[in-house]
């Protein structure tokens, strides 16, 4: 999803930044330059602030210089946000990826989600949490602040709102934001995880509907239009992974792979004319490569997809064989391997098959396809199906 670089460490935790946030500071800077005057107003307004307008606007570049400061103030909060819900998972054992500031704020990437509903709501609960003690320590710093320093007091008034703001914006029940995974965490009490899960995404993106039509309102705001389509996304694809993990629950890869005595296969002389000709009357795009031996048997020495076909000439496909073209950095994975891990290697190692293998000898194929498939007679259905053919509910 994110392209970003890593900028230090904190709890053992990498911090990255992503290449979207080099363009979201300067524009945050720059709203906030330009919005100072009214800012200033209400702080003076709400909070008594007695900050000099002058003194920030003498000249015209310095609310810029104030609005990078304040930007960059608001996103050190983002970062002790996530550290608040990575510190908190990595106390119940969950570890954490690492923790990414991007386009609409941060993100702990942790490496898999609790599904036991208290561990869901502490965790959830500790990133507003922090975020208000932010708030409140930048309240603080903003009392004992003398108003002959204008700059700071503005800096650390604008910073308490904007992280009491942010603590209460996360704790709307748009899941998958803060708000929605405290939301399943009390649904979980009662109802299956995945039932849970459906249930807020529901919400989550009657949510993500909601902010949507609201940033359409003059004046357009396209900062949260954004989140609107992040947390509707978000939302589908975390029910749909929740929903075919508890479908798939302990399911291997054996019971849905094309076992090898069913499998297409090439041999390694094949020209590409002849397999691109096979490709079309099987309804195959991906073979793995056997080469043959009297005495040895079979032997698997690669895989050849329709991709690495098409890379050679129509005109050349009879000179050249599958050899040629096949890929020998072969993706396997082991048939007593759950589903879910097929699914994961797949979406990571961005490939549409994985090889079978046992003991170094091929003993099927699973493809995207075929997870699609079960998946889609899992759903129809009602429920997975065990070996023996007897329905059983989905949890």
């Amino acid at each position: 999803m994110m392209r970003s670089f890593r900028i230090g460490t904190l709890f053992g935790i990498p911090i990255k930044l992503d290449l979207t946030f080099l363009l979201v500071l300067p524009f945050f800077a720059y709203l906030i330059g330009v919005q100072i005057e009214s800012v200033i107003q209400i702080l003076n307004t709400s909070m008594d602030a007695g900050i000099d307008i002058g003194a920030l606007t003498a000249e015209w570049w310095y609310p810029y210089i104030v609005g990078l400061v304040a930007a960059i103030g608001l996103f050190v909060g983002v970062v002790l946000h996530e550290l608040g819900h990575s510190l908190t998972a990595q106390r119940y054992g969950f570890p954490i990826d690492s923790i990414t500031l991007w386009l609409f704020g941060g993100i702990a990437a942790l490496s898999e989600m609790p599904e036991d509903w208290k561990q869901e709501f502490t965790i959830a609960i500790a990133g507003p949490i922090v975020s208000v003690l932010v708030g409140v320590a930048s309240y603080a710093l903003f009392v004992v602040t003398p108003e002959s320093f204008s700059s700071a007091r503005f800096v650390f008034g604008y910073l308490a709102v904007l992280n009491i703001v942010l603590a209460a914006f996360n704790m709307l029940p748009a899941f998958p934001m803060d708000g929605g995974r405290v939301l399943r965490a009390f649904l979980a009490r009662s109802k299956p995880y995945a039932k849970a899960t459906q249930q807020a995404a529901s919400v989550g993106k009657l949510f993500a509907l909601l902010m949507g039509l609201f940033a359409l309102i003059p004046p357009f705001n396209v900062l949260i239009l954004g989140v609107a389509f992040f947390v509707y996304i978000a939302a589908s694809s975390e029910a749909q992974q929740v929903t075919m993990k508890a479908a798939f629950q302990d399911v291997t890869v054996s019971d849905i792979m094309t076992p090898v005595a069913d499998l297409h296969t090439v041999d390694p002389e094949t020209s590409i004319a002849d397999l691109i000709h096979r490709m079309f009357t099987e309804r195959h795009t991906g073979y793995p490569v056997v080469e043959r031996d009297s005495v040895a048997g079979e032997r698997l020495v690669g895989l050849v997809t329709l991709s690495d076909a098409r890379e050679i000439d129509p005109v050349e496909r009879d000179a050249f064989t599958v050899e040629d073209v096949m890929t020998t950095d072969l993706k396997t994975i082991s048939p007593d391997s759950d589903a879910m891990t097929a699914i994961e290697q797949m979406r990571e190692d961005d490939i549409g098959r994985l090889l079978v293998v046992d003991d170094d000898d091929l003993v099927g194929l699973i493809s995207r396809t075929d997870l699609m498939t079960a998946f889609d007679i899992v759903q129809k259905s009602g429920g997975a199906v065990d070996l023996a053919g007897q329905p059983r509910t989905a949890d």
